[in-house]
């Protein structure tokens, strides 16, 4: 079975189009490309990966899928495009003919009106995904689940994936609120979640694998083992961690799990869900 890691970034560094990169983020002020991903895929004994977006615009899509033209270990593409046109299908059909576009996702986590998922020009971009077999993932703060369990009841047929376990406060060791919200989301089985997004979540100096237990044992029984799939976040998580550091806290807690669960968890069902 392929191991896939389901959700990483290149980007060609510019201050202005990256300016959610701050001081405090100066580890990742500069290019990160496919080149810089593959041996360290490799290393971690990866097969392949999932780019994802990280700045919306359609430059973005035409740059990730050049790289996935020329990397055969890119095996899909998560873009962007504006939900909310009013030629959003017109802008899906002329994806279509990219066979590595493997769905989209808007950066909810950054928009100041916080339930925009439930905006009728929103809904209306998501209600036509399913017809060109695209994917959405869904990029939230935690406060932004409260808004989730009745964004996905209306699309029951649509893949869905929650990024980042939706970037709980590890920090704080904050749960209760997050806890409750993701067990509303997670009843629907059309929606996934990715394990990935955590160590920046935490304390990035002074985290210990023992700090995210609490929330892995939170996804881990409510979406199962068929519906979780392990995501890097390079080069994010260089913030906080190196790669080798975040695949290994996901290893070491899967490790108690059968070994067909742990395949699914960092390949299988990243597979099944992109359409690999």
């Amino acid at each position: 079975m392929l191991r896939i890691d389901s959700h990483q970034h290149f980007w060609k560094y510019d201050p202005v189009e990256y300016d959610w990169i701050d001081d405090g983020m100066a580890v990742i002020r500069k290019d990160f490309l496919p080149g810089d991903l593959e041996p360290v895929l490799k290393s971690n004994g990866f097969d392949g990966c999932i780019i994802v977006q990280s700045h919306q615009s359609e430059q973005e899509n035409d740059f990730q899928l050049a790289n996935a033209d020329k990397y055969n270990f890119i095996k899909g593409v998560v873009g962007w495009v504006d939900l909310q046109s009013a030629n959003i299908e017109e802008r899906l059909a002329y994806y279509n003919q990219f066979e590595k576009m493997k769905g989209f996702r808007h950066i909810l986590q950054g928009e100041p009106q916080r339930d925009l998922m439930l905006q009728p020009a929103f809904l209306n971009g998501i209600s036509l995904l399913k017809k060109y077999n695209y994917t959405y993932d869904i990029l939230i703060c935690s406060d932004q689940l409260k808004y989730t369990e009745k964004f996905v009841a209306q699309f029951p047929d649509q893949l869905f994936v929650i990024d980042h376990i939706a970037k709980p406060n590890i920090k704080q060791a904050e749960i209760a609120d997050w806890e409750k919200n993701i067990k509303a989301v997670a009843q629907f089985e059309n929606v996934f979640c990715k394990v990935s997004g955590m160590v920046t979540e935490a304390d990035w100096q002074n985290w210990k694998p023992a700090d995210f237990n609490p929330y892995l044992d939170v996804i881990a029984d409510n979406f199962g083992t068929d519906r979780l799939m392990f995501g890097s976040d390079w080069p994010v998580c260089k913030i906080a961690a190196e790669y080798e550091q975040v695949a290994g806290i996901i290893a070491a807690y899967f490790s108690a799990f059968s070994k067909t669960e742990q395949e699914n968890v960092f390949g299988g069902n990243a597979a099944r869900f992109y359409n690999i």
